[in-house]
């Protein structure tokens, strides 16, 4: 936990799991009991690394060059960003964060988990969220609410497959930090996920 009344959270899953929605409803949630969280999304964040994120999401390359550019781009959003908000007491809800490189170049490209593991220290210099909520969901439900709402990016035109191996990913990142990332049953309405986002900040008192 950091200093103050400020806690770090984190939003995963896969494409299409639902995250983003809860995102900006959890956001709103903060709003009505009077605080005012930091509201921000990976990459991106910061004008250097919303730059990359573009290089990112439109040019091909491989798993290495893709996580070499998602830490550099972290790297700056937790510098300018995450770390001085924490600071300040307020409250962070991030749209991604390290736990995405482990799912989605680690497991998605076959990326030697060794070698993230040292990139993570190496950017996060030991900062942590306090609490990640991954929406979890078959990459078949994903991928039918990817396509009746946007454009697929180069990520999301990815096979079953892919989605399958970045989802065996996250269950592996939430095994080996049982405290911090918690499984939220992404199926179903938006309101009975919204209830079970509820139920896991009721636990924590939060």
């Amino acid at each position: 936990m950091s200093d103050a009344s400020g806690r770090f959270i984190t939003f995963e899953g896969i494409d299409g799991a639902g995250k983003s929605t809860h995102v900006a409803r959890l956001a709103a949630f903060f709003r009505d009991r009077g605080e005012d969280p930091v509201l921000t999304r990976e990459p991106g964040g910061t004008p250097l690394a919303e730059s990359l994120r573009a290089l990112f999401l439109g040019e091909d390359m491989d798993g290495l060059t893709e996580a070499l550019m998602v830490f550099a781009a972290r790297r700056d959003h937790l510098r300018r960003v995450i770390a001085p908000a924490l600071d300040a007491g307020r409250s962070v809800l991030c749209d991604r964060f390290a736990d995405a490189s482990f799912a989605y170049q680690g497991g998605g490209r076959g990326m030697d988990w060794a070698r993230l593991l040292t990139l993570e220290s190496w950017v996060l210099d030991g900062r942590q969220p306090d609490l990640t909520l991954w929406f979890d969901v078959e990459p078949r439900i994903a991928a039918a609410r990817r396509a009746g709402a946007r454009a697929a990016d180069r990520l999301e035109q990815q096979d079953l497959d892919f989605f399958a191996r970045v989802r065996a990913a996250y269950a592996r990142r939430a095994e080996a930090a049982p405290q911090r990332i918690v499984r939220i049953d992404a199926s179903g309405s938006v309101d009975e996920v919204w209830a079970r986002v509820q139920a896991e900040l009721e636990r924590r008192a939060w």
